[in-house]
């Protein structure tokens, strides 16, 4: 079979239809990007249609070289974070054109590039400690969890508590539990693709309950994206007070996209048992491109999607289930009534994202908790990436901790360079960050 010799279906221990399976559930839970980037984006004056369209092909391409090039199940699109970092931060708070914030995002991503192109990202992946692995798999579960439960309104902001739990009588939050009931019954039972088939109940029941309502039109042609395609302003990103931007556009997209990399590769079982990473050098470029392309086509920088894990966990090991997403993003070219249907109802994939953080928690028995110099920085990423709200910064602070504890027990040496050069890096990172 061409595809079983291309993905290595056999080799991974799953097949078509279960990649398939993987690749509509992965598009599912990511699928709100396509509505809330532009949304994002537009209040900065870049055209709404514009950056839809924009949105769709970066993900397509940095997905599908994902798949076929590094044959990974992580899918790419743009982040939600940085669009927020992007609209809110530089343009907004900054009062920087998005032109030339989008030059920024250019300028970091091509860095970006030539770095992995040079080994270095591999390297750096290599350099982390198992320790450090597990726990950056284990707090982007929990980050994962964290944003279900919010986008579930299961949990909600109090001026008291700073969070505190939701309101049940709300419909978003008894379908969402109705729809994490049906999905832990399901899953305990063994049911094949249980997280995608409560997904699917779950729609049918909104729908059949009034909460869905369908779209007047089902298909729509794709819309003229000149007004974002080629607006970048590189010239001016050059300018002193957008250095410290393409740094940390860098800093972040670097740190983002390799813990999210760490993280699902580790849930599928696809880092062995050395720590080394297979052929991580094809999906840190599939990763640099898209974030390249991306903003040439009108788009902030793009990222390896947490949202890939309701694909492995529900068995997408290969780059096939990459193929899936990016046709199925193809297809919103042409159904955005659609799309904005199944990204304006959280019920539907907000008890996804919650089991899955559930099972990215299993990677944590690679810690040994018996042994302080491990466990302490592995507990602060943990600790830090859902309540900072940013997988970075738990990259971050385990990435500071872990040498320093090293260096006052006397063992600096044992510490990989890079570790020290992050270290550093990071520090330098938080306190502009508090300025």
């Amino acid at each position: 079979m061409i595809l079983d010799d291309k993905f290595k279906f056999k080799e991974r221990g799953t097949t078509l239809r279960t990649e398939i399976l993987a690749g509509v559930t992965t598009f599912i839970t990511m699928s709100y990007i396509i509505i809330v980037n532009p949304g994002v984006l537009q209040k900065t004056g870049m055209d709404f249609n514009a950056v839809f369209i924009a949105t769709i092909l970066s993900a397509i391409i940095g997905t599908l070289i994902m798949g076929f090039v590094a044959n990974y199940p992580i899918a790419i699109a743009p982040g939600l974070g940085m669009n927020a970092y992007f609209a809110f931060v530089i343009v907004l708070g900054m009062g920087i054109p998005w032109q030339s914030a989008l030059g920024s995002v250019f300028i970091a991503s091509v860095i970006f590039l030539l770095l992995s192109l040079t080994g270095f990202r591999q390297a750096l992946i290599e350099a982390i400690p198992v320790s450090l692995k597990a726990g950056i798999s284990g707090g982007i579960g929990l980050f994962i969890a964290f944003i279900g439960m919010q986008n579930a309104h299961l949990v909600t902001s109090s001026p008291a508590t700073i969070i505190t739990l939701g309101n049940f009588s709300e419909p978003v939050a008894y379908m969402s539990l109705i729809g994490l009931l049906i999905t832990i019954v399901l899953l305990v039972n063994d049911v094949p693709a249980a997280i995608f088939l409560g997904m699917l109940i779950t729609a049918i029941l909104s729908f059949c309950l009034g909460y869905i309502s369908l779209p007047d039109s089902f298909f729509s042609l794709p819309c003229d994206f000149s007004a974002t395609f080629m607006q970048l302003d590189i010239i001016h990103a050059f300018s002193p007070n957008l250095l410290a931007i393409i740094f940390t556009f860098f800093l972040v997209t670097l740190f983002d996209t390799t813990g999210t990399m760490i993280g699902i590769a580790e849930q599928a079982g696809l880092i062995g048992k050395d720590g080394k990473f297979p052929n991580v050098r094809s999906a840190l470029l599939a990763d640099a491109l898209a974030s390249t392309i991306g903003a040439i086509l009108g788009t902030s920088p793009t990222s390896s999607y947490v949202e890939s894990g309701t694909g492995v966990a529900i068995g997408g090991r290969t780059g096939f289930t990459c193929v899936v997403v990016a046709i199925l993003f193809g297809f919103m070219l042409f159904l955005a009534p659609i799309a904005k249907v199944l990204a304006d109802v959280p019920a539907i994939t907000s008890p996804a994202l919650i089991i899955v953080g559930f099972l990215m928690m299993k990677n944590l028995n690679k810690i040994d908790w018996g042994n302080l110099e491990e466990s302490l920085p592995a507990f602060f990423v943990l600790f830090w990436m859902p309540l900072s709200y940013s997988i970075t910064n738990g990259v971050g602070a385990g990435l500071i901790i872990y040498p320093l504890i090293k260096i006052f027990k006397g063992k600096f040496k044992t510490v990989h360079p890079l570790l020290y050069l992050f270290m550093v890096l990071f520090i330098i990172q938080f306190i502009l960050m508090n300025r």
